[in-house]
């Protein structure tokens, strides 16, 4: 079987036309980090906010992103360089939190054998290195969205969602208590809420809740998060006890679609200056699902008959300025903005201008990658002459799905990768 696909890239990388960070309002919804970071969460360490989204099965897991104001985001390394060493793929939905000195942070991903997990990692600084703690929850349909919350009494509680769409299955929000190590659960579990809402079309996520004036507010997601035909929301319940009962606001979904953006939801409040903020993901009407579900901001204000709203603030609207990413590839290693399929063994060598990745057997070889962020968009790359396997440049959906075009011999060959569905 040939080796194939990129083993040395000279100099420089225009890997793709992308927006930088403006203010962009729609009906209070601000672009702050741009591309693919489904799932955000964020909170404050210090004068700083950390943030992290889905990876999914791009490797390494978990950018960490920090900020000073919650607009302007600077990539700062990642949680895991390597695979923890119970789970093979399927990093999801990070949510970071402090503590007593202690960085947590909690994630999904699916169990070698087994099904998906909820799991914590623990580190003493916000940029790492982190500790993995193991997984916390494995239900046989799955167990994912991980949030820490503790009670009206300060009992440490693990909220998290039972994977039971997977399985054509109802999904409740469940709790139980969690040891203050972050290594197990104790007790019993107890169901908070679930899906009972004509518009949540069978469906709650994403649970991330706040306290404040006596109650607790859950922000959650639910309907259909992903791709084309996504029909996500947001909706929020409040309760006076952790463990319920829970009341969802009759005015659910407080965040839908508008002329920009749509399917918002599975995010974190957080507070900054006396003003509250949601951190969450949506797709922008203008690039579709093919730009990713994007990090957006929305201030939200407490009402007076205790529920919450959104702020509209509206301001220029204009569209997203692009500009051109440059990597010369002038460091030692590769930025925090590359990454490569988590089902590969990707070695590469940054050194002298050059990006050097050892060539693997496959139809796909070897490849590293950055996101898409926008519609449309140039890509150039520079190869060296010598070398000995096929090197190019990629439109990358995963390992089976891709399309590329190679230099060898001074030949170029454009190839379609296409994964073939078996027939039911």
């Amino acid at each position: 079987m040939q080796k194939k696909i990129q083993t040395i890239f000279n100099y420089a990388l225009a890997f793709f036309i992308s927006p930088v960070f403006c203010v962009a309002y729609s009906h209070s919804q601000q672009l702050v980090l741009p591309a693919d970071h489904p799932d955000p969460s964020v909170v404050k360490i210090g004068a700083e906010y950390w943030a992290a989204g889905t990876t999914s099965n791009w490797f390494p897991a978990f950018t960490l992103y920090r900020s000073n104001d919650l607009v302007n985001w600077k990539a700062s390394g990642h949680v895991f360089n390597q695979m923890p060493a119970w789970a093979d793929y399927y990093m999801w939905a990070p949510e970071i939190t402090y503590e007593n000195g202690k960085v947590y942070l909690y994630y999904t991903g699916h169990k070698k054998g087994g099904s998906l997990c909820i799991a914590a990692a623990v580190a003493d600084r916000p940029e790492g290195p982190y500790r993995d703690l193991g997984p916390l929850m494995c239900e046989a349909d799955g167990s994912i969205d991980a949030f820490p919350m503790r009670d009206e009494q300060g009992k440490l509680y693990m909220i998290w969602k039972e994977d039971g769409n997977s399985k054509g299955k109802p999904t409740p929000i469940w709790a139980q208590e969690m040891k203050e190590d972050r290594t197990g659960l104790l007790g019993v579990k107890k169901e908070l809420f679930r899906a009972d809402s004509p518009w949540e079309k069978g469906l709650v996520e994403g649970v991330s809740i706040i306290q404040r004036q006596g109650y607790f507010y859950a922000f959650y997601a639910a309907a259909a998060c992903c791709g084309k035909t996504c029909s996500y929301g947001t909706g929020v319940a409040q309760a006076k006890n952790l463990l319920g009962p829970w009341e969802k606001f009759p005015g659910n979904p407080v965040l839908a679609d508008n002329a920009d953006w749509k399917c918002p939801g599975h995010g974190t409040p957080v507070e900054k200056d006396g003003r509250f903020y949601y951190l969450y993901h949506g797709y922008s009407k203008a690039s579709g699902a093919y730009g990713g579900r994007q990090g957006l901001l929305s201030e939200f204000t407490f009402t007076k008959d205790g529920w919450l709203q959104f702020i509209d603030q509206p301001g220029n609207k204009g569209p997203v300025v692009p500009t051109t990413v440059i990597d010369l590839f002038a460091g030692s290693q590769l930025a925090d903005a590359w990454h490569w399929s988590v089902f590969q063994p990707v070695r590469a060598k940054v050194a002298q201008n050059t990006l050097q990745l050892q060539a693997l057997p496959g139809n796909g070889g070897a490849y590293v990658g950055r996101s898409v962020m926008a519609v449309h968009y140039e890509a150039q790359v520079t190869l060296q002459k010598n070398s000995t396997a096929q090197a190019g440049l990629a439109l990358v959906g995963d390992d089976k799905n891709m399309v590329y075009a190679s230099v060898h011999k001074n030949k170029i060959r454009l190839v379609q990768l296409k994964k073939t569905m078996k027939p039911c």
